[in-house]
């Protein structure tokens, strides 16, 4: 089971929260469900987001298909639509999809609602696919309250520095071995404009939970703030929170990127891969990318943990992991497809296709000792593992709180919580707003969360 402890509501009140939440699109009418309609035969239907090892992946199913004779039928969609597509088809068990992409946040909310394939049967009966293998924390982070696994990592990432060497060297900078977010906002005003076109720093701020709030909320626990106290208190207009925020909006706004309301994952890889910043802060899986054959920086990026300011440190812990619809009428078919996936042997194959450096890691403890991905990924995958071995999802801050998550908050309502705080915050790194008045809404926004779960 999960080791994370937490004082949570009734089932029967989680599973309504978390419909009303996810079906909102359904019940606004911008959405007809599929009927049962889905995949058949000697095929499935696999709902995936458009990160770079989720591409990568569709390009050598071919293998899978080759080897098992079932063919794989993909959606591919940016994170924000994927969510919204994902949530609609599972929770009105549409059967449309076989198997999603989920993160460690959906899978024990969309486990406890019903929506979910357990796969501790799948694992019992295929020794081979090595569940022990997979790293602790991850292990964890899938599994539900009833002690069972419902997914499998494809990759696992937390978050950390990365920043352009020869750019800080040729500035007679230095880069600290583990940087505060006040050091960091120093050297982005000295890179600002160190090459033609180049900013200081790449940030977030593209609206959605899972886009600008994933940095952003690491910022607000290393500087004191948390959006809930233990008691379900809303914090977002205390002073902690307002400063993290304010100065997450400062630093975009003065050395950030252009179009930084805009911005989300794929747009800061860009801009890095581009030479169109000198720093990102985001996740560790970036660096397979930024290191990969053919990439225009590879050799030239540095990765230090995520700044930090009043703890100790600062990084994420997330998963792009594989979930099976419990509708899906291909549910033996579909773990096939998990498991190949999520194995060593996929993981062989890309080293030897497209380079040890782009294999989707930070989930297996065999990654670590292959000499061929320690040496390739050199770069960062000390960097990687440590980081995803450090994360608190319990304890990300200075004080207690009354659900786990580091670059969320683990309960079934953040997701448009998060997604309309997001929306506010991202409005005043455009410029239409000032902060002070983003967190005023949202925190109105959040205290009608704390009516909900005060006293429970």
């Amino acid at each position: 089971m999960r080791t994370q402890s937490r004082r949570r509501p009734p089932r029967a009140t989680l599973a309504l929260a978390a419909v009303g939440t996810l079906l909102a699109p359904l019940l606004s009418g911008c959405w007809v469900g599929a009927g049962g309609a889905g995949s058949g035969g000697n095929s499935i239907n696999v709902l995936m987001v458009n990160n770079p090892q989720m591409v990568e992946l569709q390009k050598l199913a071919p293998h899978f298909t080759k080897e098992t004779g079932i063919k794989v039928n993909f959606t591919v969609l940016p994170e924000n639509d994927v969510r919204d597509k994902i949530s609609q088809d599972f929770a009105n068990q549409a059967g449309q999809y076989d198997v999603a992409t989920l993160s460690n946040y959906e899978i024990p909310i969309y486990a406890r609602n019903g929506w979910l394939h357990e796969m501790d049967s799948y694992v019992a009966k295929d020794p081979a696919y090595d569940e022990q293998d997979i790293l602790k924390p991850m292990r964890e982070s899938l599994t539900a309250d009833d002690g069972k696994l419902y997914g499998q990592p494809f990759y696992g990432e937390s978050s950390f520095l990365m920043y352009r060497k020869d750019v800080l060297a040729a500035k007679g900078l230095t880069m600290p071995a583990h940087p505060t977010w006040t050091q960091v906002a120093d050297i982005a005003a000295k890179v600002d404009g160190a090459q033609s076109g180049m900013k200081g720093i790449c940030l977030r701020g593209l609206p959605g939970w899972g886009e600008l709030m994933a940095p952003l909320t690491t910022v607000v626990n290393t500087f004191g703030g948390t959006w809930f106290t233990k008691d379900w208190k809303a914090q977002l207009d205390s002073p902690a929170f307002e400063q993290a925020t304010k100065f997450y909006v400062d630093l975009v706004r003065k050395h950030g990127e252009s179009g930084a309301a805009q911005s989300g994952f794929a747009e800061c890889l860009n801009n890095i891969t581009q030479s169109k910043v000198a720093m990102w802060y985001d996740a560790t899986s970036a660096a397979g990318s930024l290191e990969a054959k053919g990439s225009p920086v590879k050799g030239k990026i540095g990765y230090v943990p995520a700044p930090v300011e009043k703890t100790d440190s600062s990084g994420w812990l997330y998963t792009w992991a594989w979930g099976i619809q419990k509708a899906s009428h291909n549910s033996d078919k579909a773990w096939k497809f998990v498991s190949w996936a999520s194995s060593k042997e996929y993981e062989q194959l890309v080293g030897e296709t497209d380079g040890w450096a782009n294999v989707p890691a930070g989930k297996r403890a065999s990654t670590y000792t292959n000499p061929e991905y320690v040496k390739e990924a050199a770069a960062f995958q000390e960097q990687t593992k440590e980081a995803i071995e450090g994360a608190k999802p319990n304890d990300p801050g200075v004080q207690p709180r009354p659900a786990p998550g580091i670059q969320f908050v683990d309960i079934p309502e953040f997701t448009d919580l998060g997604t309309k705080v997001s929306q506010e915050i991202s409005s005043a790194i455009a410029g239409r707003q000032s902060v002070d008045s983003a967190l005023k809404k949202s925190q109105k926004l959040a205290e009608k969360i704390s009516k909900e779960y005060e006293g429970r």
